[in-house]
Formats: C-alpha cells, structure tokens, sequence
C-alpha cells in the first residue's frame, strides 16, 4: 500500500489529505482562528454543580460553560493493556464514579482539558484527567500505570516496553506507549518522556501563576499534528505547497523523527496542490448522500442527531450464477467501502448499517467480519456490535474531532435540513391557501403574489390551459410576480394601489 500526505496550508486556512493507493481516506481541515478546542488545557472555575446529572459547568473562558461530568476525571482502560503487577483493587477503585458533590464546589478552580469541541447549543466536555500526547508517549500526570497500544501486536515487545516504561516513568504519573514506539528506541522513549514530564511541569506552574479562566496549555495546530500523529514508517510521502510552512515542518521532524526527512516534499507545480492529485472531486463526492462503488453497488449515507445510517443496495451490480454468492460479494465490497467513508467523512457515536439481506448465518458473519478487518486500518476507535435478527450491523466509532459535513456544509436555507421542499402542485394549492386566509372575499383592488420563479411559471401555465390555481373574487385581482432567488416556499401576498407596481408580473387573475 502506498500512502501520502498531502498538505495544502496558506494563511486562512491548513488542509491535509492522506492518500492510500491514491484513494482519499481522510481529510483534516483547520481555519485559521478556529483552531480546535481539543486538547487544550484550562484553568477554570465551577460555575454550578448538577447533583441530578453527576456533571458540573465549568467556567473556562469560552463563550459557553464547558460541561464536566464525573466519569470524565478517570481514564478509559479499554484501548490498552495495564502493567500487571498493579493492584487490581486499586485500578478498579481509580475506575469507580465518584459523586460530583464530592468532588467539587461552587467556585472552585480546577484544571481541565477539552475532550469535545464545543457545538450547536452545547459547550465544550472536558475532563480533570491530563493527558499530553508526544510521537511515541501519552504522559498521564494524574494517574499511575502503564498501558500499551493494543495495535502493537508482539507480545514480547509489550512487555519489553512495560518492563522499560516502568523502571524510567516518574512513580506518580502514567504513561501509554503509542503504536509508533514499537519502531522506536530506548533512548528516543526516554528522551521524549523526560520532554513531556518537563512540558507538565511547565503548565502547573502556569496553573499555579494564573488565575481561572483562562488558557494554560494549547494543542498543536494541525500541520504539527500530522507530523506527530500521522508521520509514521508507513508513509511514503509528506507533500506541502508553501515553503515557509514546508521549513517549519523540517524542523520538527528533524527534532522529533530525522530518519523522515527525506520523506519530506515541497511542491513546486503551478495551480492548487489538491487539484493536482485530483483530492477535490473526492471532497465532493465525500460530501454526497450516495456512494458508487466500482462494482456497480452504491451506498445511501444519512447522518441524523443521534445516529447514521447507511444502506446498501445492488444497483448495477448483477454478478454471477448464485444468488447469495453475489449478495455476499456485494456486501464485502460495501463493508470495505464503509469502513473507509467513516474515515473520510469522520462520523462517529452510533452507526447502523443495512446490508443486503443474507440467509445463511455464516454468510452474515463473513460481512462482519470483513467489516471489523476493514477498520483496522483506521486510527480510530471503533465497535462492531454485529448483526441484528432484523439484518442490521450496530456499530460506534469514538468522536475524536467534528465530522466533515460539519467543518465544511450549512444547513440549507431552503429545506432546513429535511432535503425536501414542497412540489410544485402542493405548493400552488398552498398559493390558494393564503390568498384565501389573507384575502377577504368582499375584498377590492389589485393584489400581487410574490413566488419563486418555476412557481410562477407552473401557475401562469396552468392559467393558460383554463386551470387557474388562483382563486377567483368579484372585485378583487390577482397578479403573479416571479421573485429572482426566492426561497421554493415563499408566498407573500400584497396589496397594490397605483398600477406602477404591477411591473414585472405574469399573469392576471
């Protein structure tokens, strides 16, 4: 597999694309001013405790209360392995949710870092649980084990790098060894540690200094990011378009990885650097509700409040002689395809997916498996639930960062989101409704009706077949007026008196 990163970075905004086999399977956008939240270390203030809720509204500097609940202080074991000759009744009393009441009071400064970016009416989450990532660590000040990537296969370098972590790490601080240390060396883990137990050190005597709210620690912007979390053996390439950024990622890869240097490119062909490897059209087309896949299948993808659903179809897809065999082909290509749109598109929380209906139980399985083989690949925590008795696969993905509909779409101003408007006949009878309820019977003079433009024509065309849509008054008229740009729903109705008005209507009724 040959994979890419691809940068296009100016002063407004930061966009990185990588490339597997010169498909797009992820796509991180940064504007400048709006970096991200998440990561971010803060000195706060309680503003109020829910008892009810087990969660606290924390103060933080940000234009909404970051919301705190109280699981939010322990950490999450499930994504790696804890040194065993730790206690089990220890770990198991630091994993126990206290009461919020216990815990905090009114007023009180805290330190906490952002585990959700703010969005729609909700602030940010945040934990009291520190974490500060490196290229092969996670530094956890506020509590005391060891954990390994469950990624790192070897069970012998496992251990190797329990044994190593736990005679070097600082005896009240945790530590997790990221998938990347595997390649590393013991002098590169040490070093990087000793980097993160200073830079810890650094941000509680800020804490110490400062008063509540404000900023103490902020995540690295986006291009520094890439280089720390994406940069890895694997990757071939890393392509930037502007030099000035270029030379600042030199410098921190020569600091934090030198052996990739010669990775490292700068792009020097005339135009957009997303153009040039054609990552433009694939934006787009990650942004559509229906998915094509090469064999003829396509995917519907809609993304709701609490959950996403994809839908498989055949389409054109006719494959061979037996019936289940091509439904199960048909699935794998759509299993493979699914795992990397959840990347592209980044959703998260709960995903269900209608596959096409199989009757045997092994076929099924075949799908889920092929499904959970897929998404190795992908950085992201993910859950296969399996398959339902309805033929439904539950899954979830763990929000990491918002998802690409989010950073780049707005909710339609014409549908409001439902993609849908009133058709044409519905909304001529809708036209008559209103002329109806706004216009009295005995009423007298000239009205204009203000439409969208193919409303307007849809009404003047049934006016000239002898249907006239608009109601008909003695000593009241009717005239259409045909609004440039005017949203598919909009009726307004309204009285005329001098006949310069009429200019620019359609039709008398």
């Amino acid at each position: 597999m040959i994979k890419k990163i691809i940068a296009d970075a100016n002063t407004h905004e930061a966009r990185v694309a990588l490339m597997e086999d010169n498909d797009l399977v992820e796509i991180l956008v940064e504007m400048r001013g709006k970096e991200r939240l998440v990561g971010n270390i803060y000195k706060g203030r309680v503003a109020n405790i829910l008892p009810g809720m087990q969660a606290a509204f924390v103060d933080v500097g940000l234009e909404k209360n970051a919301f705190l609940y109280a699981g939010d202080i322990l950490c999450d074991e499930s994504d790696f392995l804890f040194d065993d000759t730790q206690d089990p009744s220890n770990v198991k009393k630091k994993l126990e949710v206290p009461n919020i009441k216990e815990l905090l009071k009114p007023n009180q400064e805290i330190m906490v870092q952002v585990l959700k970016q703010p969005g729609g009416s909700k602030g940010a989450r945040v934990t009291t649980h520190i974490t500060l990532p490196g290229r092969l660590l996670v530094l956890m000040p506020t509590v005391d084990h060891i954990g390994v990537s469950r990624r790192i296969g070897d069970e012998q370098k496992r251990e190797q790098l329990k044994e190593f972590i736990g005679a070097v790490k600082p005896s009240n601080m945790g530590v997790i060894v990221r998938t990347v240390a595997e390649q590393a060396s013991d002098e590169e883990i040490a070093s990087e540690l000793k980097f993160l137990v200073r830079l810890w050190q650094k941000v509680q005597e800020k804490s110490d200094f400062v008063s509540a709210p404000r900023l103490i620690h902020a995540e690295e912007t986006l291009l520094f990011r890439t280089v720390r979390d994406m940069l890895t053996s694997d990757v071939q390439e890393f392509i930037i378009n502007d030099k000035d950024y270029y030379e600042k990622v030199m410098a921190v890869v020569n600091i934090l990885s030198p052996s990739m240097m010669d990775r490292l490119k700068l792009f020097e062909e005339e135009g957009n650097i997303f153009d040039y490897f054609n990552i433009e059209d694939k934006i787009t087309k990650a942004l559509q509700r229906k998915v094509w896949l090469k064999n003829g299948c396509y995917l519907v993808i809609d993304e709701t409040e609490a959950l996403t659903v994809i839908d498989v179809n055949t389409g054109k897809y006719i494959g061979e002689d037996n019936l289940q065999d091509t439904i199960l082909n048909a699935n794998i290509e759509a299993a493979n395809e699914i795992a990397r749109q959840l990347r592209l598109r980044d959703l998260s929380g709960i995903i269900v997916i209608d596959f096409i209906d199989l009757e045997d139980e092994g076929n099924k399985q075949k799908v889920v498996d092929a499904l959970n083989e897929a998404l190795k690949h992908d950085r992201t925590k993910s859950n296969v639930l399996g398959m339902t008795e309805l033929g439904l696969v539950e899954m979830t993905r763990k929000k990491t960062r918002r998802k690409l509909s989010a950073l780049t779409q707005a909710t339609c101003p014409c549908c409001g989101g439902s993609g849908k408007v009133y058709n044409l006949d519905n909304m001529a009878m809708r036209v008559r409704r209103e002329i109806i309820r706004t216009v009295k019977s005995d009423a007298h003079g000239m009205f204009i009706v203000e439409v969208s433009g193919p409303l307007a024509e849809y009404i003047v065309a049934h006016n000239n077949q002898n249907q006239a849509v608009l109601p008909h008054y003695e000593n009241a008229h009717f005239f259409i007026r045909s609004v440039k740009n005017a949203h598919p729903e909009q009726i307004i109705v309204t009285q005329v008196t001098d006949k310069g008005a009429l200019s620019g209507t359609q039709v008398f009724c």
